[in-house]
């Protein structure tokens, strides 16, 4: 009995010296009350995609990289401008990355984010709204007295109206795009005449400069098939031509026309844009991806998917799903796509939890294990991130923010 005590208190004691050990080198492989501390000092020894909170959003750098030059290079090759829009990445590291390479500005969706880039030393930012609200004209006048080279669009005099009244109070004079109809019912007023009078008067105005035309052609960024797209871009912007004729006709000369996007930028210099507004280049997202393009009909390759969210599998219970952390809040949806497991599927579980599923014989996933998967809608998952951790293979090099989501100044 001695002997066999003895025997048992030395494996409790091993099991115990054991399982200290292992929770010591746990607790302290990553020194977790540093990790925001480290981020701020851009700190990134040891950190690694196995250490990150997750749902993550994820940046391969050399993909990230390769698509911002390859669309640079297009826009020099062809004699194009590029404005690329911040809608879909909200990031001003990002933007200085697009200047850098050649941008002659920047689109905005918000004032807020056209307030975030001008704020930020990047200049020629190009708002597609018009200041419709007081609030909106109040922060255009600030943004314009501070920032000659913002520009935005306007649809109806009634805002020129306004702009007009407050741009003189101020003693600024606004840089207007007049927004033309392009195919989609939601903005541009009717090109030809009332477009070019509408030109006219801005341009007639001691506090307001005619910057030229924005003519967006979204149904078309989409339409599946390159020939298909390619026709209907034309089709939208056909009305367009008219504008910019009868304004050539009329001696009103414009500087800008813009437009254009990730799905149609080798095409619409044909339909008179001198400026490219593409955004999903970046990164790209598997609704992109579906479109085709010229070289292959059945997947868009012209930009490889540079953006991921990273989740952990944090339960097994049941067979042939796991429950993940990437859920509705994170934006999961079922037409998301896994990195390199085609072999499983994403579905909904509710607010805070995603599931992975596979079928018989296929496959599985183990609990704890990290997976990579493709966003469906960029503009709509990076705006409910904070930020972006930016990776070299498995090594953080880099942490971009995300624009904010708080408070009235960031709409």
């Amino acid at each position: 009995m001695t002997s066999r005590r003895h025997f048992l208190a030395a494996g409790t004691a091993a099991m115990l010296t054991a399982t200290r050990g292992r929770a010591a080198k746990t607790s302290t492989s990553f020194p977790y009350p540093e990790f925001e501390s480290r981020i701020t000092k851009r700190d990134f020894r040891d950190i690694t995609k196995d250490v990150l909170p997750t749902p993550a959003m994820m940046v391969d750098l050399d993909l990230f990289e390769q698509n911002v030059k390859k669309l640079a290079d297009h826009a020099k090759t062809t004699g194009i401008n590029l404005r690329p829009h911040v809608k879909v990445h909200k990031s001003v590291d990002v933007g200085k990355r697009q200047i850098a390479l050649g941008a002659v500005g920047l689109t905005t969706a918000t004032i807020a984010e056209s307030e975030l880039m001008s704020d930020a030393g990047l200049k020629g930012v190009l708002w597609t709204k018009q200041p419709a609200s007081r609030n909106n004209l109040v922060r255009t006048i600030a943004l314009t007295k501070r920032d000659p080279t913002f520009m935005f669009v306007a649809d109806d005099p009634l805002v020129l109206d306004m702009v007009e009244q407050a741009a003189a109070e101020a003693r600024v004079k606004c840089r207007i795009a007049v927004a033309v109809y392009a195919g989609m019912v939601r903005q541009g007023i009717a090109n030809g005449k009332p477009a070019v009078e509408l030109a006219q008067r801005i341009a007639s105005s001691k506090n307001m400069k005619f910057e030229g035309y924005m003519a967006y052609s979204g149904a078309a960024s989409h339409t599946s098939g390159w020939e298909a797209r390619r026709k209907k871009s034309a089709e939208d912007l056909s009305g367009l031509q008219e504008t910019l004729d009868m304004s050539r006709k009329a001696g009103l000369p414009f500087n800008i026309v813009s437009g254009g996007s990730t799905g149609t930028y080798d095409m619409d210099k044909a339909n008179g844009l001198t400026e490219l507004e593409c955004g999903s280049y970046i990164f790209m997202d598997t609704s992109y991806l579906a479109i085709g393009g010229k070289s292959d009909p059945s997947t868009y390759t012209d930009f490889p998917a540079a953006l991921t969210v990273l989740t952990t599998v944090d339960s097994k219970q049941h067979p042939n799903v796991a429950t993940i952390d990437y859920g509705n809040k994170a934006m999961a949806r079922p037409t998301d796509k896994v990195k390199d497991m085609d072999w499983l599927e994403v579905v909904n579980q509710g607010a805070e939890y995603g599931g992975l599923k596979w079928k018989n014989g296929e496959k599985e996933v183990k609990l704890g294990d990290r997976v990579e998967i493709y966003c469906t809608k960029l503009d709509m998952s990076t705006a409910v991130y904070d930020r972006y951790y930016v990776a070299r293979g498995n090594q953080i090099v880099d942490v971009w923010p995300i624009m904010g989501r708080g408070g009235a100044q960031q709409r």
